[in-house]
């Protein structure tokens, strides 16, 4: 059904407008809460083990940095973009909800199968909402796979617009740069989350249509 000239409220009503839109809406939203919920106590269990530290040739010639702030700015300002687009879109919603329960999952796997210690110099991060997911703890062993850079590259795909796409794009590699800059993650970190995010959304893509 076209939705030209739509109000948000009946835009959504048309996304619920079945029994089967309706459960994997509310289904969807549901886990993501539960999520939410569960995963301080998953990264301070993390927290508490003993990992090995890589040899990253990258970090190791760059000088450590904090760079904070425009982390934080790019990634939610991503976030208030996909979230905007998401209100007039409900199939955006959708697709990033179901995505993203898939990409914890992933990466809690990963994150508990490859046991890393931070790399050297990292410098821990500063961002209050973000301490949210973590319980208001510092966390630095979350490596394997970057969230960060995940975070960026699921809106990358969810969103639809030309131009909002070309944002996403250069807002990855702008994090991915500064997480290097900061010594957040290893390389290997940064190089396996878009492969591993594009992989978890196709999956998404297949399963949900």
């Amino acid at each position: 059904m076209p939705q030209i000239g739509l109000s948000i409220k009946d835009r959504w009503k048309v996304a619920c407008n079945t029994g089967p839109k309706r459960l994997r809406l509310i289904s969807g939203s549901i886990i993501i809460f539960a999520i939410i919920i569960y995963l301080p106590y998953f990264f301070r269990g993390i927290e508490q083990r003993q990992g090995v530290v890589l040899h990253d040739w990258l970090l190791a010639q760059v000088p450590p940095h904090n760079v904070s702030v425009a982390i934080f700015i790019i990634i939610w300002g991503m976030g208030l973009l996909i979230l905007y687009r998401a209100l007039y879109r409900p199939s955006i919603y959708l697709v990033y909800a179901w995505s993203l329960i898939f990409v914890c999952i992933a990466r809690m796997i990963c994150i508990s199968i490859v046991a890393l210690n931070p790399p050297v110099g990292l410098i821990p991060l500063s961002d209050p909402l973000t301490g949210v997911f973590y319980g208001q703890a510092l966390i630095t062993k979350d490596l394997f796979f970057s969230g960060h850079i995940t975070t960026v590259m699921l809106i990358f795909l969810c969103l639809e617009k030309k131009t909002d796409k070309i944002i996403a794009f250069f807002s990855i590699i702008a994090i991915a740069v500064l997480l290097i800059i900061q010594h957040i993650h290893y390389t290997i970190d940064i190089l396996a989350a878009p492969v591993i995010t594009y992989t978890v959304y196709r999956f998404t893509l297949y399963l949900l249509f």
